[in-house]
């Protein structure tokens, strides 16, 4: 993007007029997973492009542009690997309950809603394996979605994720672009990569606003470099599946699904400027792009505006969440132990 980049009130994707989000957070013992839900308004139009070795997805297929659903309700992202998929059950749930979906019959009840959704892989991270989001949990984040500021890091799809051997977790952005358009990512950040370059300095850097690269902390290149050799036997043990790192991205420009669909495609950039490396054998990558259709009709140009937003502002959603995270040790209950960023690989005043 050219210029200074202006968030919108929230610096969130809920800068997305209509676009809400909700966190079912399971942390307590023997628990490190939990659910991320993106409420869309109604006549919302999505897409997706889903890339790594061992995606997890559902009702991805509805979103090809060839299909004849066009509208979304809502994306789940969970924690879980593919037992979180149920997640999506409590989702349309509760939109049915509240009389919303795709109409398949002439009463007000007989809809039903249209929830995409993915997971990443988090199994065991509390200390039990069979501890995972389902209905009930997806239902949980639903009923807790609202507009406004978004609760970053590690609660929600985010509580249990890891990135680069440190502890992940779910970071969200926004932007106002020329045009008038708005730009929203929300990111869940379970990566095999890495979120920093070798002196553990955040890649995604150069692209924050002022405010963001104000806040940062000060890298320690000593604890990097100790941190890669611990990250090195840890890669070892990797088996395919093993991580994923999720994204939404939502604009009020008008866009048709295979618009959404290339926006996706376009914002999964953004984790290749804020994670090293993508899109691998073991990452089971996703973004889905929602249109809610209540903002400018982009001229080429703008379209392009859009699509570079897109990218950047899911690389400093991807930074947020990092720097959101906190550490955790469950090794006592036979669950990981993982340090935050600012923890493990920056410096401390004093």
């Amino acid at each position: 993007m050219l210029g200074p980049v202006q968030p919108g009130a929230w610096n969130a994707i809920t800068d997305v007029e209509g676009v809400r989000v909700g966190h079912a957070t399971r942390d307590e013992p023997g628990w490190l997973t939990g659910v991320t839900v993106v409420v869309a308004p109604p006549g919302t139009v999505g897409g997706v492009d889903v890339r790594g070795g061992g995606p997890g997805t559902r009702e991805t297929d509805l979103l090809d542009p060839s299909r004849s659903v066009d509208t979304v309700d809502a994306v789940v992202v969970a924690g879980g690997s593919a037992f979180g998929l149920a997640s999506a059950d409590g989702v349309m749930a509760g939109l049915w309950q509240d009389g919303l979906g795709w109409p398949v019959g002439t009463q007000p009840h007989e809809v039903v809603p249209i929830v995409p959704a993915a997971i990443l892989f988090d199994l065991g991270r509390g200390g039990d394996w069979s501890h995972h989001p389902g209905r009930d949990d997806g239902l949980a984040a639903y009923r807790s979605a609202t507009s406004g500021p978004v609760t970053e890091g590690s609660v929600g799809a985010g509580t249990g994720a890891m990135t680069g051997g440190l502890r992940g977790g779910v970071g969200t952005a926004s932007v106002v672009l020329s045009s008038g358009a708005t730009v929203g990512a929300l990111v869940v950040v379970n990566a095999v990569g890495s979120a920093w370059d070798l002196a553990g300095s955040l890649l995604a850097r150069p692209l924050l606003t002022d405010a963001e690269a104000a806040a940062l902390p000060d890298p320690d290149p000593a604890a990097a470099a100790a941190h890669r050799v611990e990250q090195e036997a840890a890669l070892a043990a990797l088996v395919a599946g093993a991580a994923t790192t999720l994204g939404v991205v939502a604009t009020d420009a008008v866009l048709t699904k295979s618009g959404c669909r290339a926006l996706a495609g376009v914002a999964h950039d953004g984790f290749a400027r804020a994670l090293t490396p993508v899109h691998t054998t073991f990452d089971g990558d996703a973004v889905f792009a929602l249109s809610t259709g209540t903002g400018p009709q982009p001229s080429r140009v703008e379209l392009v505006e859009l699509q570079t937003a897109a990218a950047d502002t899911v690389a400093r959603a991807i930074a947020r969440g990092v720097l959101a995270a906190t550490s955790v040790d469950r090794a006592a209950d036979g669950g990981v132990a993982l340090r935050s960023y600012r923890d493990a690989l920056t410096r401390h005043p004093g």
